[in-house]
């Protein structure tokens, strides 16, 4: 491969605090150089030149909450769809959770992922693998196995652990193989037959609620035992303000906590479902606007430390149903960063914090490579002018399923070429 010169572009790279116009040098599958001091630096021989005047280039997106159909339901979404949507959205690292058919919890599972990713998918892919097996919540799976062969990280996917104990030795193992127990947080009982957040709106439309509190009670306990076992814990999306409050109490208390957001929760609300959108069907719920309005704080404040696009392909099948009925999920790889750039057009969060919650901070909290322009890393990295407008259209997704939020939204800031290891492997 010969080297490429991305000329004139602002560089916006977080793990180094830059936002500098510079040029980003690439050679082979490395970066060679990026920042100002490179626009001094000689081209190398024979060097392809792009003015990327105008335009950003940042760290290509680590999306740490992806479901795929592959194993079991590939008509929803198989890698190979997934890494194209991916690439699209400019995320170039995906971290793909256990809730396939059958379960990612042995040895086995972890390996064709990688094997299929290697041989299908046009970015990285990284399989986190069961907490539990079957993800039934009851007995552990082999963390140290899994960990070798390759799991990132531990997660029973959507579902939640109700055995304390089982967490507590879960954190245990994590942190003894220094992995990370990533979590979704919601109490079956008191969520109950709930299918959005429980409220004015929902006695509006004759739905059943799901309290906040559902939330937050097995969130506080996960937290409490993150404290007595100094593992490493993720709360996989948080939604309200008290599970924010919560979690910036365990990170004054020196706990090894972090904690993620859907986009979804940081860019819609309940009023969103209108009158009955299953496409808005989403687990937790979509809240509350002072809810939305305490997430976007807890981002820039460092509460929360990810965003993820929270992708879950569903199908007609499942989701063209009566509201109470439908399945929870929406995609979300492509339109990851055009939503996410609403937080900075609007000026809510510094455009330096988004990409770091998008990209540095996630490649940094699952110990993956990406996440920095520094030299010397692998050139994934990702184009994008932040002003050019562009309108979701279904027929333009790359997802084998539609069940997008944001079907007809009106975006500013496209993505105009990713490139994976120094190659390019999306172009508008």
């Amino acid at each position: 491969m010969s080297a490429t010169v991305f000329s004139h572009a602002r560089i916006i790279d977080p793990s180094r605090g830059l936002d500098e116009i510079g040029t980003v040098i690439v050679d082979g599958k490395k970066i060679v150089a990026a920042g100002a001091a490179a626009l001094n630096q000689g081209t190398p021989a024979g060097a392809e030149i792009i003015d990327c005047s105008g335009k950003v280039v940042i760290p290509g997106l680590v999306d740490a909450r992806v479901f795929i159909g592959e194993p079991g339901a590939e008509h929803r979404e198989t890698i190979a769809s997934a890494s194209i949507a991916a690439a699209a959205g400019g995320v170039t690292s995906i971290v793909m959770m256990p809730d396939t058919h059958p379960v990612i919890d042995d040895v086995a599972l972890v390996e064709f992922v990688l094997r299929t990713a290697r041989d299908t998918a046009i970015v990285n892919v990284h399989p986190a693998a069961g907490i539990t097996k079957g993800l039934e919540g009851r007995e552990m799976t082999e963390f140290g196995l899994l960990r070798e062969a390759g799991a990132v990280a531990f997660t029973d996917g959507r579902r939640t652990i109700d055995n304390a104990l089982v967490m507590r030795r879960a954190l245990t193992y994590a942190r003894d193989f220094g992995a990370t127990v990533m979590h979704e947080t919601q109490d079956r009982d008191l969520a109950g037959a709930g299918v959005m957040n429980e409220g004015l709106y929902a006695s509006w439309l004759g739905l059943s609620g799901i309290p906040r509190e559902a939330e937050a009670i097995p969130l506080e306990r996960d937290l409490m035992l993150a404290r007595l076992t100094r593992g490493n814990y993720h709360a996989a999306k948080i939604s309200t303000a008290m599970s924010a409050n919560a979690v910036a109490r365990a990170k004054a208390d020196g706990a090894k906590v972090s904690a993620g957001v859907s986009i979804n929760h940081l860019a819609l609300n309940e009023n969103d479902i209108g009158e009955y959108r299953t496409f808005f069907k989403l687990s937790p719920p979509l809240r509350a606007e002072d809810d939305r309005l305490a997430m976007v704080e807890a981002l820039r404040d460092g509460t929360i430390d990810i965003i993820v696009s929270s992708h879950d392909p569903q199908d007609v099948d499942t989701k063209r149903l009566p509201f109470a009925d439908a399945a929870d999920g929406a995609i979300g790889l492509e339109t990851l960063l055009g939503v996410a750039l609403r937080l900075h057009h609007n000026g809510d969060v510094p455009l330096l914090r988004l990409i770091e919650t998008l990209s540095t901070a996630p490649a940094r909290l699952f110990g993956l490579p990406g996440g920095t322009l520094k030299p010397g890393a692998s050139a994934d990295f990702v184009l994008v002018d932040l002003d050019e407008p562009w309108i979701v259209r279904e027929d333009a997704i790359r997802s084998r399923s539609k069940n997008t939020c944001f079907e007809g939204a009106r975006l500013q800031g496209k993505v105009l070429q990713t490139l994976v290891a120094g190659r390019t492997v999306f172009s508008a």
